[in-house]
């Protein structure tokens, strides 16, 4: 009997450790990471796992960070992965259980915020942010200086979509604390989506005149400027980046991938050419490398096949995705495989209606192919879905001439592909 007690406590204790996997090494997780490796991490934070590394699981390994006297950051680099792993199940319950968590309750008042904090944190990474929003505001009454409350109500603001409800939360978090960092690079993500760049910009180079080897908020800076065509200047950030990385591994493909297109546009082809090769190296069959690279080549009469085959693969891959299937169509217009790039263009347009450089190309499309009352009226679309700024004159002389003959119009085309933008799968 006492062998077969100890077949059965063995068979519990894998099963135990099955459930609460144990993370590897060799990977940094942090927003905006997906798969196996942040279940996992969000297994072993207690939470109900997703595979989204978004707001509630930095939310959630900040207060695992901060509880364990580790930097609190939200990103899983070596350390917190090693403190994550230790033990069986390194949830806040088994460390109490376990009688390693520092003493944080001193009268009735704080014990009542500490309990609702834990409620509405709970409540807030599982989809309830009202009743969320009610437990950590009735907490932060309590105690108005709790920190981690006062990060969680900032991160349900976001997933809300009120970054300036945000912005006023982590304004309350004292420079002296360890999550001031943290908080003024999510502060600057705010800051943009209220048209107010350039304060973002600031805090974010505020930060780093602080600590010049800060790589998130490095990344920060590179993804502000790109998203705002600074092409010049985000190739600047993420060359810092990549130097504070050292030795690139598969997840820093997408900072090689942006620095690309950041080269690719301020015009230093092969610069870009070399990055987007790189990426394809860190990640290979990546769909929006492929697809960049692949349309880049033949948008420049260049490796056709090669780059041909390149977007069909990003296509396979991402049917669904109507920037890419946009470069597919694209690409047989620029071949002058007019009907073909007309069926993709029509695809495309299906997947995202809204976009004004689809609705633009499909356009050409159907010019080219005769359907010219047809092809007016998507520029008229294009024209009225407000595209950027130096689209808007050629889209209006079309309308006013329609297209040249067809000998110089691939000649004079600059259209470049639709890239995602980051966040939604870029």
């Amino acid at each position: 009997m006492g062998k077969l007690k100890s077949r059965e406590t063995g068979s519990a204790k894998a099963a135990e450790s099955k459930a609460v996997p144990k993370l590897a090494f060799e990977r940094v997780l942090s927003r905006g990471k997906s798969g196996a490796d942040v279940t996992a991490l969000q297994t072993r934070l207690g939470m109900e796992p997703d595979g989204r590394f978004g707001g509630q699981t930095v939310t959630a390994l900040r207060e695992f960070q901060s509880r364990n006297g580790l930097k609190a950051d939200g990103v899983a680099d070596a350390k917190t992965i090693a403190k994550l792993n230790e033990g069986d199940a390194p949830t806040r319950a088994a460390a109490a259980k376990a009688g390693v968590i520092p003493m944080m309750v001193t009268n009735a008042q704080i014990g009542a915020a500490e309990a609702l904090y834990g409620l509405g944190a709970s409540l807030g990474r599982r989809g309830g942010e009202d009743l969320g929003l009610v437990y950590l505001q009735l907490s932060l009454y309590l105690a108005p200086h709790h920190e981690l409350a006062l990060l969680s109500l900032a991160d349900l603001y976001e997933a809300m979509k009120k970054p300036d409800m945000a912005i006023k939360i982590y304004e309350r978090i004292p420079h002296s604390s360890a999550l001031h960092r943290n908080a003024s690079i999510q502060m600057a993500a705010d800051l943009d989506a209220l048209d107010r760049s350039d304060e973002a910009q600031k805090r974010l180079e505020e930060l780093l005149k602080d600590d010049p080897k800060d790589l998130e908020a490095t990344l920060a800076l590179g993804n502000l400027l790109r998203g705002h065509k600074k092409f010049a200047e985000c190739g600047d950030a993420y060359t810092k980046a990549i130097d504070l990385i050292g030795k690139p591994e598969k997840a820093n493909w997408t900072v090689f991938y942006f620095r690309g297109i950041c080269y690719e546009r301020s015009k230093q082809w092969p610069k870009a050419e070399a990055d987007l090769k790189k990426a394809l190296e860190l990640f290979p069959d990546q769909p929006h490398v492929l697809n960049y690279l692949g349309y880049s080549w033949i948008d420049q009469g260049v490796n056709l096949d090669e780059g041909m085959a390149m977007i069909r693969k990003a296509v396979a891959q991402r049917p669904d995705d109507g920037y890419i299937v946009d470069s597919l169509g694209w690409a047989h217009y620029r071949l002058g495989n007019y009907e073909e790039a007309m069926k993709e263009l029509e695809r495309a347009i299906g997947l995202k209606p809204e976009d004004p450089t689809i609705n633009d190309h499909l356009g050409d499309a159907y010019w080219r192919v005769g359907r010219k009352l047809e092809a007016t009226f998507q520029w008229n679309h294009a024209r009225d879905l407000k595209p950027d700024p130096e689209e808007l004159p050629k889209i209006l002389e079309k309308l006013r001439t329609g297209l040249p003959e067809e000998a110089t119009s691939q000649a004079n085309s600059s259209e470049k592909p639709a890239v995602t933008k980051p966040g939604n799968g870029g």
